[in-house]
């Protein structure tokens, strides 16, 4: 637990790098269905207000749930398409509905999910971790040039300068300085870059003047949830899509801060998505699953404190209750959120390669695992509609360059090396069995 001071600064750091990844979710949803604004923006502090709620949940435990561990959650995108589609079919109520039943679910497969970590050892977890910093970065290269590839100004060199300023300034305070400062490298970075994008006319403070200052989330705003089987089975796939991201990321996390992961564990983290996503769906919110975004920063920072993440978790519940607040977060220009995001995302992947630096590729099968896994994951990066001609279930299983690479180094492990246990994620009660 570190001085209240610190949790803020650190939790804050969290916040600024997730929030565009955060509000993504409620935009695409409410411009593709025909929201209102009013929704739109009621929407977005529903989704932040139950983030927070479902960070804290996640960090400090409660009951059954909850791996303690500095992770912070946010919506997934594995589950855009599904809930337009249902959206658009049968209205609002239908996506709750859906996203209720499906978060049950999750909830009560994840012990039997979480046995699934006998099938993570190094190379499966290496490769994981590295591809989900791959897959991320494009996400950072799209802010870096102005976030809306439609805009006639995309990518043009005010932004890709910008971007470049910033990734030099977080790495100007992460070399230059010690400590404190050092580990809010990327905070300071994002804060001098939006400073040096207000002269340049980059950043837009109006809707921090139209905002309210109180914004209550009301349960149900659209109207009771409505049960469609076929929405249903769509978000139910989705969830178990999420649970092997989810699982990924638990792993990756607790490669950096040194925890070894245990299926009890993976148990307390998935029930804690399960619980979160059927919060969402009561509160208007959307799945909940860990947010890869901030992998990166933990190990950038090098703060292994769920305390600090808890903090993040306290400062997006007061954003999804005081709208304007939220506002200046969301003024941060795109192109400064890039530069960072480069940064971060490129700390994730670098984990990956440090945990497959450990692994054995002399006489193994090791080296075509990785390979071919990589390979998959970047499909969809290279052509995004490579899937489109496959059945709609299976593109939400195969879209996510994350899930796809997962499932692909998951099952040529077992084709190629086998299903043995690695010794450093057996069962907790195993090891006090052997004393």
């Amino acid at each position: 637990m570190l001085p209240p001071g610190q949790l803020f600064i650190y939790g804050l750091q969290h916040v600024l790098a997730m929030y565009a990844g955060a509000v993504a979710v409620p935009l695409i949803i409410a411009n593709a269905i025909g929201l209102s604004r009013e929704q739109l923006i009621f929407l977005i502090n529903a989704d932040l207000f139950t983030c927070g709620i479902a960070t804290l949940i996640q960090t400090l435990g409660i009951g059954n749930m909850g791996i303690r561990i500095p992770m912070i959650q946010g919506v997934t995108f594995a589950a855009v398409t599904p809930m337009i589609i249902i959206g658009k079919t049968h209205g609002m109520p239908a996506i709750y509905g859906a996203i209720i039943v499906a978060g049950l679910v999750t909830y009560l497969a994840a012990p039997y999910f979480s046995r699934l970590i006998r099938f993570f050892p190094p190379v499966v977890t290496g490769t994981i971790i590295t591809i989900i910093g791959v897959t991320l970065m494009p996400v950072a290269v799209m802010w870096a040039a102005g976030g809306n590839p439609t805009a006639k100004d995309y990518a043009s060199p005010e932004y890709i300068g910008l971007a470049f300023v910033v990734m030099m300034l977080v790495l100007f305070f992460y070399k230059y300085f010690t400590g404190f400062i050092s580990n809010i490298a990327v905070l300071l970075g994002l804060i001098s870059g939006t400073l040096l994008a207000i002269p340049l006319g980059m950043v837009n403070f109006s809707q921090v003047g139209t905002a309210g200052w109180v914004g209550i989330t009301t349960p149900f705003w659209f109207g009771l949830p409505t049960f469609d089987i076929a929405s249903i089975a769509a978000m139910v796939l989705v969830m178990l899509v999420v649970m092997t991201e989810t699982t990924g990321d638990c792993i990756a996390i607790g490669e950096i801060i040194e925890k070894p992961i245990h299926k009890e564990d993976l148990a307390r983290c998935l029930r804690a998505d399960g619980f979160s996503t059927v919060l969402g769906g009561i509160l208007n919110s959307f799945p909940y699953t860990a947010f890869a975004q901030n992998v990166g920063l933990v190990g950038l920072t090098r703060v292994k404190s769920r305390f600090v993440v808890a903090a993040a978790g306290v400062i997006l519940i007061a954003l999804g209750l005081i709208p304007k607040l939220a506002a200046m977060v969301a003024a941060i220009p795109h192109p400064v959120l890039g530069g960072a995001g480069i940064v971060m995302f490129g700390m994730v992947a670098a984990s990956g390669i440090k945990t497959l630096s450990k692994v054995n590729f002399d006489g193994t099968h090791n080296i075509m695992v990785v390979g071919i896994s990589i390979g998959i994951g970047m499909i969809t990066l290279a052509v995004p509609k490579f899937y489109h001609g496959f059945p709609s279930w299976l593109q939400v299983i195969l879209h996510s360059g994350i899930t796809a690479g997962s499932l692909a180094a998951i099952l040529l492990n077992l084709l190629l090396n086998g299903k043995e246990a690695p010794h450093d994620v057996t069962d907790k009660k195993e090891v006090s069995a052997r004393g």
